[in-house]
């Protein structure tokens, strides 16, 4: 596998659903410093595999409390991405915005939190299509991409921006919010 051709997209079926949030307050994104697992050593949003039974809401809600000590708030989905790996692995990766986060961010075992203004992006640290998606998330325009990569290497790509009547579009007047709850983990309030 070389090119995106060399992958057949339609019956194409991940091995990992994965989730993957970016907080964003006050002109300053929330990243992390990946201390292990796929992708240590790069900086990263926090996220992760999703739990057997687990909404991808849910598991990027999970990742960021478990990886920085904070809880999201105003959480809505922003993007597909679908990646293959040269060796076989494949991810079907959610991306999530938030608009704050209540605590204050702390290194755990598996992050270290960086607060970057989002002028400073360090994307030469970041994966490589970091760069490509990234502007349109911070433009809150969703989108999907399939990506081919050899180990940290990006071979092929191929995004689209998604048309307004999509689902990943918040109604207007009426976005998608994550609202934290005692005696569940969350939901996605219209």
């Amino acid at each position: 596998m070389r090119a995106l051709e060399d992958v057949d997209w339609e019956s194409w079926v991940p091995q990992v659903h994965a989730t993957i949030l970016f907080v964003v307050r006050d002109g300053h994104i929330l990243l992390i410093r990946k201390k292990r697992g796929l992708g240590a050593g790069k900086i990263n949003g926090p996220g992760g595999k999703l739990d057997p039974g687990e909404t991808a809401l849910e598991c990027a809600v999970r990742e960021t409390q478990e990886e920085l000590c904070v809880t999201p708030l105003g959480v809505e989905q922003r993007g597909e991405l679908r990646f293959q790996f040269t060796d076989g692995l494949s991810i079907h990766g959610h991306v999530f915005h938030a608009r704050d986060c209540d605590g204050k961010p702390r290194e755990t075992v598996e992050a270290a939190p960086l607060w970057t203004p989002v002028t400073a992006i360090p994307y030469a640290e970041m994966w490589a299509d970091d760069e490509l998606w990234m502007p349109w998330f911070l433009e809150g325009r969703p989108f999907t991409g399939r990506l081919l990569f050899d180990q940290d290497t990006l071979l092929a790509h191929h995004f689209e921006q998604l048309p307004p009547n999509h689902p990943l579009y918040p109604p207007k007047n009426n976005p998608g919010s994550y609202i934290p709850n005692n005696t569940q983990r969350g939901t996605l309030l219209p």
